[in-house]
C-alpha cells in the first residue's frame, strides 16, 4: 500500500471510529480533531488541545491509541485527575474496540489482573490519576516494564500541571519527571478546557521541547449568561423553587459545598422538583446512578459540587445554574459550558450569595501552609528520628488533618525534597526548604485573589458576560451572538421566601456519635480504643447549622448579642422533639457545662425541659478551664482539650434515658465524653440536642 493510499485508509479507519464511538453513523469530526489525531499519530510529534468542554478532546486520543495499536505499537497511558467520572468516555472507547482499563484507588482488587494483562500486551490504554506516580510499586512493576513501548503519553486537564491554573495539583507536577525518564521522541497528547497564555507558556516549559499549540474558538453562541444578585440563601433557595420547573430540559445546580448541595436538593424535592444531591462523598455506584438518571432525563436537576465536572458529557443539558459564585472565572466557564452543546439555546445563571466570600477566603487560606505551620511539622519530625505517621502528627500539631496532609504533599513535591515517607511515616532529609517555596504560594495566593476580585466584576456585570469569559481566558471575543432566550426574573416572590424559611426552620440535622476514641486514647479518663455502645451517645440532632438561614442567625444572636437564647428556638426544639421521637425518650434533662458563658445553656435546657414536662439536673461540671474547642484545629487536639475537663457530681443519676443539651457541636469530643461521663455513672440511653452544627461549609 502506497503512503497516500496508507494516508487515506488511516483518515477513513479515524472517521469510520468516531462513529462507532459516538453512535451515529453520520457523525464527523469537528474542527480540528482529525488534524490532532494525524499531528499524534503520523507526526509523532508532542501536542497540547485547547478546546472548550464538549468539543470531543476524548475522542482524539482513543481513536489515536487505536490507530496506533492497529499498527502494531505498544499501549498508551493516560493520566486523568477523576478517572471515575471518566464513564462516557471509557464506554465511547469500548464501542471502538479500544481496550481501557484503570488502576485507580477504588480497583485495587483488579490490580493484579490489570498487570497480567498489560503483561501480555492485551491493553490498549492505561488510566491512572497522577497520584499513581508516587506509588513506588506502579513504578518499579508496571511503569518500568511498559516504559519503551508506550505509544502515547495522553495527559488530560493538562491545565492542572501549571500552578498558575485554576485548578492546580501537586501530583500533576510529578508528570514534567515523568517525562524526562521516557524515551524523547514519545508521542505525547495534552488536553484542557481552561488554559490562559500563563498557563500555556507554563505547559511549554514542562512538555516540551517542540510542543505544538491546537487552540480553538471559546465562545459559546447558544448560551445566554446572566448574573443575578441575591444574597440571602433564601431568596435563592425561593428563585430556584420558581424558575427551575420553568425551565426547559434538565440541568445541573452547582454549589460550593457539599452541605449546600444536599439542602438545595432536598429543598427542591420538597418543592416536587426532581432533584438530588452529587458530591465528593457520594458513592461511586451512587455517582454512576445519578449521573445516568441525568441523562436519561428522568430527574430535572442533580445539584452537585465541582465532584460533577472533569468527564461527564450530557450534551442536551439545558441549564447550568450557580448557587454561589465559583472561586474564579476560568473555574465558571468550564462548568457553566456544559450546558446547550447539541441544543438551540441554554441557561447558565449565577446566583451570587453573601457567603460565597467567605468560602472562597476559606479554600484561598488553606491552599498553602503558612511558616508557622511547617515549623510545627518540622519541630514534631525533629523530635522523631524514627518518622511520625499523620495520625501521631496530629497529637503533636495543632493544624487540621487537611492541612498536614496538604503540606506534606506539597513539601515531599519539592525538588530535593525536605521530607520523604518511608513506610507509612514522615521523617526530615537534611534539605531545607527553599525561599523558592514561599514565593510561589506568595505568587499563588496574589493570584487567587485577582481570581476572586475577577469573578465579583463577573457578577456586577449588566451585559457582555460572554466577552468577559472569553477576554479572561486572553481569547478574542469578537462578535458574540445570544441565542433567543427571555432573560429571567432577578427576584423571587415573598411566598416562596417564606416557604423557605420555613423549610429550613423545620429541618434538623444529624449527629453522628463517636465510636472510637482518638489514637493515643485520652489519658486523664483512662479510655482507648472503641467506645464500647453502652458507652457511647445514642445519634442526636441539631437544630440548625450555625448562622445559616432559618434558625442559624437567632441561635448566633442569642450567644454573641442576647446572652440567651430566644423562646422560639426553645419552641422549635419541642417541634422538633416531636417529629424525632426517640425511643427510649428521654426521662431528664441536663446539659454541657461553659466557663466562660455559664448561664445560656443550663437557661435554654431549663426551658426547654419544662416545655417537654421533664425534670432537669445540671449533673456535668467543669473540672478546669480549657481553651475554646474552636482554637484546637484537628479532632485529636479536641479530644485531648476534653480530657479530664468534665466531672460529673456526686449525686446519683437517673437511670432513665436523658437529654443532653447543648448549644453549639463542632468536633463532637464534649458531647461524646459527656455521654461516656453519664453512662459510666449509671444514667440510661444519652440523646444529644444541640441548637446549631459549626462544621465548617465543605
Amino acid at each position: 500500500m502506497g503512503w497516500h493510499m496508507f494516508m487515506r485508509y488511516q483518515s477513513q479507519r479515524a472517521l469510520a471510529l468516531l462513529r462507532e464511538g459516538t453512535g451515529r453513523p453520520d457523525a464527523e469530526f469537528r474542527e480540528g480533531q482529525e488534524h490532532a489525531i494525524r499531528h499524534v499519530v503520523e507526526d509523532g510529534g508532542r501536542l497540547l488541545v485547547v478546546q472548550k468542554t464538549g468539543w470531543g478532546k476524548s475522542f482524539v486520543y482513543f481513536i489515536a491509541t487505536k490507530l496506533l495499536r492497529e499498527s502494531g505499537a505498544g499501549p498508551a497511558l493516560l493520566i486523568s485527575p477523576l478517572l471515575a467520572l471518566m464513564r462516557n468516555q471509557i464506554a465511547a472507547a469500548e464501542r471502538m474496540g479500544v481496550k481501557a482499563v484503570r488502576i485507580a484507588s477504588d480497583n485495587q482488587q483488579d490490580r493484579g489482573g490489570v498487570e497480567e494483562q498489560l503483561r501480555r500486551d492485551e491493553v490498549d490504554i492505561l488510566l491512572i490519576t497522577p497520584e499513581r506516580l508516587k506509588d513506588q510499586r506502579f513504578g518499579e512493576e508496571v511503569l518500568a516494564r511498559i516504559a519503551d513501548r508506550i505509544a502515547l503519553f495522553v495527559i488530560d486537564e493538562a491545565h492542572c500541571i501549571s500552578d498558575w491554573g485554576h485548578d492546580f495539583r501537586p501530583d500533576y507536577r510529578r508528570i514534567g519527571r515523568t517525562i524526562k525518564d521516557l524515551p524523547p521522541n514519545l508521542r505525547l497528547l495534552a488536553t484542557t478546557a481552561t488554559a490562559n497564555n500563563r498557563v500555556m507558556e507554563d505547559l511549554g516549559q514542562v512538555l516540551g521541547p517542540h510542543l505544538e499549540v491546537q487552540r480553538g474558538g471559546l465562545a459559546r453562541p447558544l448560551l445566554l449568561l446572566q448574573t443575578i444578585r441575591l444574597p440571602r440563601q433564601v431568596e435563592r433557595l425561593a428563585w430556584l423553587a420558581e424558575q427551575v420547573p420553568k425551565l426547559r430540559g434538565h440541568g445541573i445546580i452547582y454549589t460550593l459545598t457539599v452541605r449546600d448541595a444536599h439542602q438545595v436538593a432536598a429543598w427542591l424535592q420538597f418543592r416536587g422538583i426532581q432533584a438530588e444531591a452529587y458530591t465528593g462523598r457520594t458513592s461511586n455506584d451512587r455517582c454512576e446512578e445519578l449521573e445516568q438518571a441525568l441523562l436519561d432525563n428522568r430527574i430535572k436537576a442533580l445539584v452537585a459540587t465541582t465532584a460533577l465536572g472533569m468527564g461527564f458529557d450530557k450534551p442536551d443539558l439545558g441549564f447550568v445554574i450557580h448557587h454561589q459564585s465559583p472561586a474564579s472565572v476560568v473555574h465558571y466557564y468550564q462548568q457553566v459550558g456544559r450546558a446547550g452543546r447539541a441544543l438551540d439555546a441554554a441557561y447558565g445563571v449565577l446566583l451570587s450569595g453573601e457567603e460565597e466570600a467567605g468560602i472562597a477566603n476559606y479554600f484561598i487560606h488553606s491552599a498553602f501552609p503558612i511558616p508557622a505551620e511547617v515549623q510545627q511539622v518540622v519541630d514534631a519530625l525533629e523530635g522523631a528520628p524514627d518518622g511520625l505517621s499523620i495520625s501521631e502528627l496530629l497529637g503533636k500539631v495543632n493544624m487540621s488533618r487537611g492541612r498536614i496532609d496538604k503540606t506534606m504533599a506539597l513539601l515531599s513535591l519539592e525538588s530535593p525534597a525536605p521530607i520523604v515517607k518511608k513506610g507509612g511515616k514522615w521523617q526530615l532529609t537534611a534539605v531545607n526548604l527553599s525561599a523558592d517555596f514561599w514565593e510561589r504560594a506568595e505568587r499563588l495566593t496574589r493570584l487567587r485573589r485577582d481570581e476572586q476580585r475577577q469573578m465579583q466584576e463577573y457578577v456586577e456585570l449588566q451585559s457582555g458576560h460572554m466577552e468577559f469569559l472569553i477576554r479572561a481566558l486572553d481569547g478574542d471575543p469578537g462578535a458574540v451572538r445570544l441565542p433567543n432566550l427571555p432573560i429571567l426574573p432577578t427576584r423571587a416572590a415573598p411566598s416562596p421566601k417564606q416557604d423557605a424559611v420555613a423549610f429550613l426552620q423545620r429541618t434538623s440535622l444529624l449527629i453522628e456519635p463517636r465510636k472510637q476514641w482518638p489514637a493515643g486514647g485520652l489519658s486523664g479518663y483512662r479510655v482507648w480504643g472503641n467506645i464500647p455502645a453502652q458507652h457511647r451517645a445514642e445519634p442526636g440532632k441539631a437544630l440548625c447549622t450555625w448562622g445559616d438561614a432559618g434558625w442559624g442567625e437567632i441561635v448566633r444572636r442569642g450567644k454573641h448579642q442576647d446572652d440567651q437564647f430566644a423562646d422560639e428556638l426553645v419552641r422549635a426544639c419541642v417541634n422538633l422533639m416531636a417529629g424525632w421521637s426517640p425511643s427510649p425518650s428521654p426521662q431528664w434533662v441536663t446539659c454541657i457545662p461553659s466557663q466562660r458563658r455559664p448561664n445560656p445553656v443550663p437557661d435554654f435546657a431549663a426551658r426547654l425541659a419544662r416545655q417537654l414536662g421533664l425534670p432537669f439536673h445540671q449533673v456535668l461540671h467543669k473540672a478546669e478551664a480549657r481553651p475554646e474547642q474552636k482554637r484546637m484545629a484537628n479532632s485529636t487536639q479536641q479530644a485531648r482539650n476534653v480530657d479530664g475537663s468534665l466531672v460529673v457530681s456526686g449525686e446519683s443519676l437517673s437511670r432513665s434515658p436523658v437529654l443532653l443539651v447543648d448549644d453549639m457541636v463542632d468536633s463532637r469530643w464534649t458531647l461524646t465524653v459527656a455521654a461516656w461521663l453519664l453512662r459510666s455513672h449509671g444514667s440510661g440511653k444519652v440523646w444529644p440536642l444541640a441548637l446549631a452544627l459549626t462544621n465548617d461549609r465543605r
